[in-house]
Formats: C-alpha cells, structure tokens, sequence
C-alpha cells in the first residue's frame, strides 16, 4: 500500500525538500502512517506529533480532503493511494 503525503514549504525542508513523499505503511491508520513516516523522516515525524505520539495542536491533518479531527484522529483509515496534506496552522495578528 502506498499514500501520498503532502506537505508545505516549512515541513518539506525537513523531509529533504519533498512536497510529497509516498508512504508504505504497515497498517491501515493513520497512525500506522505517521509511524512509517517516522522511520524514514524523524525530524518530520516531531513536528507533526507530540512526545504522546499525538498530532501536534497545531497541525492540521487532512486524508482526501477530511479533517481527521471530525473523523477518528490517528485511528482514521487511509487506503491505499490515499491523499494525507499535513498543515501547521498559521497564527497572525
């Protein structure tokens, strides 16, 4: 199984420079997702979660278009070619 993550600018430099990375996780969640990702890029992988392993309160988490909040957080299931666009929120003022 594969999946596209998708990333900007701030969170691409610390994946090499990669606006999008296909994942092979070992499972079917995106927790499973963020671990594969994990392996392979962790300095990403600490931007995007917590020391709990949960995603950072700032960062917002989207498969196909979904916001994971409103769906099952890390427990929502991605399938294979799915899209996963990982984004900080951006404070202003």
């Amino acid at each position: 199984m594969s999946v596209e993550v998708v990333l900007p600018g701030v969170l691409a430099d610390l994946a090499g420079g990669a606006k999008h990375l296909a994942v092979d996780p070992d499972g079917d969640t995106l927790a499973d997702l963020f671990d594969a990702l994990a392996r392979e890029h962790p300095l990403l992988a600490r931007r995007i979660r917590d020391e709990t392993g949960r995603v950072r309160r700032f960062v917002n988490v989207f498969v196909d278009g979904d916001d994971v909040r409103h769906l099952g957080g890390l427990s929502t299931p991605v399938r294979d070619g799915a899209q996963v666009q990982v984004l900080p929120s951006i404070a202003g003022g």
